[in-house]
């Protein structure tokens, strides 16, 4: 496989070959974000590499995106906390969702921002005071404590904001929360998409991987006009190309 600058003519001694390890990291790259962006099945991502003269294992998909997909997140998460601690008016959404495993029923607690990323993502088997008291303290260690934090009418919520001082931020309101309501859309669709989840420690790490990855990519292209959209996409990629360089 070659690669050649986008700027220069197409000539044969302008091509250089792509390192191994470069291109390893660039395969690694788009079958994470290929599996954990769109709704597909590991065997879906494999029969879309093969178009593509990428010949593996779905079993091979599945590896990759236990070991890379957490860093990655990871690192998104990095980058747009140390952009978003500079701002001052931060606002939280809390809302829990509940998930089927294994035909019990769990909670799948999301922390968004105000402009409808996600920050964090916990699973817990109860709404009551302990879960969302774990669920906080784990999003107020990472990112710190935003101006005001907005919840549903669960009491759960004013008996740990009680505890851990924070009751003063909690605001209330019936149509205040549907920010964080609309951020489950996209979970639902990759639920269906992967027909469930069997494991609570795979629905941790996959519900977290994909907060980050996919709202990495999502560029409200319902909000902008076709100019600012491709500029914001183009954006992305750029900051997802260094990730396992």
């Amino acid at each position: 496989m070659l690669l050649t600058s986008a700027n220069a003519p197409l000539q044969a001694e302008a091509r250089q070959p792509i390192p191994l390890l470069q291109l390893f990291a660039e395969v690694i790259r788009l079958v994470v974000m290929m599996y954990v962006r769109f709704p597909l099945s590991l065997r879906n991502v494999e029969d879309l590499l093969f178009e593509r003269g990428i010949d593996l294992c779905h079993e091979t998909v599945r590896m990759w995106w236990n070991r890379s997909g957490p860093m990655f997140a990871g690192d998104i998460r990095r980058q747009r906390v140390s952009r978003m601690r500079r701002f001052r008016q931060w606002r939280w959404h809390l809302d829990e969702m509940y998930v089927k495993l294994n035909r019990e029923m769990v909670y799948l607690w999301h922390a968004v921002d105000q402009e409808g990323e996600i920050l964090e993502s916990y699973i817990a088997k109860t709404r009551d005071k302990e879960a969302v008291l774990a669920f906080m303290k784990q999003a107020l260690n990472r990112h710190e404590s935003p101006e005001t934090i907005t919840t549903d009418g669960l009491r759960s919520y004013r008996a740990a904001m009680n505890e851990l001082g924070n009751s003063e931020k909690q605001e209330i309101n019936r149509w205040a929360n549907n920010r964080v309501e609309n951020s489950h859309l996209s979970f639902r669709r990759r639920e269906r998409a992967m027909l469930r989840f069997r494991r609570m420690k795979t629905l941790q790490k996959f519900a977290s991987v994909h907060a980050n990855v996919h709202y990495h990519f999502n560029q409200k292209r319902h909000l902008v006009d076709r100019h600012a959209y491709k500029d914001r996409r183009s954006a992305a990629l750029a900051e997802w190309q260094p990730l396992m360089a």
